[in-house]
This record gives C-alpha cells, sequence and structure tokens, in this order.
C-alpha cells in the first residue's frame, strides 16, 4: 500500500513540476535578462478576437521586437476546440495550470504582463483597443517604470 500511494505521490508532484516548466522557465529567463512575462491566454481556432490579436499583434514584426530586444519572454496559453489542431497532453495540463493560477475566469483573449516573479502588472480582458505600436509602447513603458 505505501508503494502505491508513493507511486500516486511521486506522478502527481511530477505533473506538478511539468505543469509549470513554461512558465518557471520564462521567470528564470525574465529575471536573468530583466525582462517582463507575456502571458495570452488564446482560443487560436474558435475566438475570433484571438485570431485577430495575434495576426494583428502578437504576429507582427514591431511585436517581435519586444522578445529579441529582451522586452518581454512571450507564452501563450492555447485552448483550441478543432481535432486537427489539439495540444499534446503535457501542454493542454500545461495550460490548463496557467488558467488556474491567472485566468479562473476563462477569459478569451486574455493577456497578462507579468514581472519575473510572476506579479500581474497589466492586463488585457479581450482584445486589446491599441495598435501594435501602442501595445508594444505601452509594454516598454511599464517594463522602463519597473526599473526605476
Amino acid at each position: 500500500m505505501k508503494t502505491i500511494l508513493s507511486a500516486i505521490l511521486m506522478v502527481v508532484f511530477s505533473i506538478g513540476i511539468q505543469a509549470q516548466s513554461r512558465l518557471e522557465n520564462a521567470k528564470k529567463q525574465a529575471a536573468e535578462n530583466n525582462e517582463l512575462i507575456l502571458l495570452n491566454f488564446s482560443g487560436s481556432d474558435w475566438c475570433i478576437p484571438c485570431i485577430k490579436l495575434h495576426k494583428n499583434i502578437i504576429e507582427t514584426e514591431d511585436f517581435k521586437k519586444l522578445e529579441t530586444e529582451n522586452v518581454i519572454v512571450y507564452i501563450n496559453a492555447d485552448f483550441p476546440r478543432n481535432k486537427k489542431n489539439q495540444l499534446s497532453p503535457d501542454l493542454k495540463k500545461e495550460n490548463a495550470s496557467l488558467a488556474d493560477q491567472y485566468n479562473p475566469k476563462g477569459l478569451f483573449p486574455y493577456t497578462l504582463l507579468l514581472s519575473p516573479e510572476g506579479k500581474i502588472l497589466k492586463s488585457w480582458e479581450g482584445l486589446p483597443s491599441e495598435n501594435v505600436l501602442a501595445f508594444s509602447k505601452e509594454i516598454r513603458d511599464i517594463k522602463d517604470h519597473q526599473k526605476q
């Protein structure tokens, strides 16, 4: 009986570690490079505002500069519905864990700017009203304010 209980606890513990690996890696990278974390919850194949957010902001060169210039570490927690777009079981668990922690209301799209410690600095419910340049500038301004 102890062996079974130990095995169950090990599995639960290992799932908990796996479930936070992207966030933990992002926290580590953000701390090392003085970056912030941008966490986006999306439904990539069913949520029209999510699709617009990715097309008009996240997939643009101006947004990608935030990553290449060490302003942010980007994490997308996607919840696709179509069978052909399904994620691996591990990634599904990780996204569910991120949603439990940061998006308990299940909003889509929902974007959070986090400190390297995981503290929420800013959130956007739905499609941001700003264009990509204003959105990027707001993130840069928050990062610059964090340095002070």
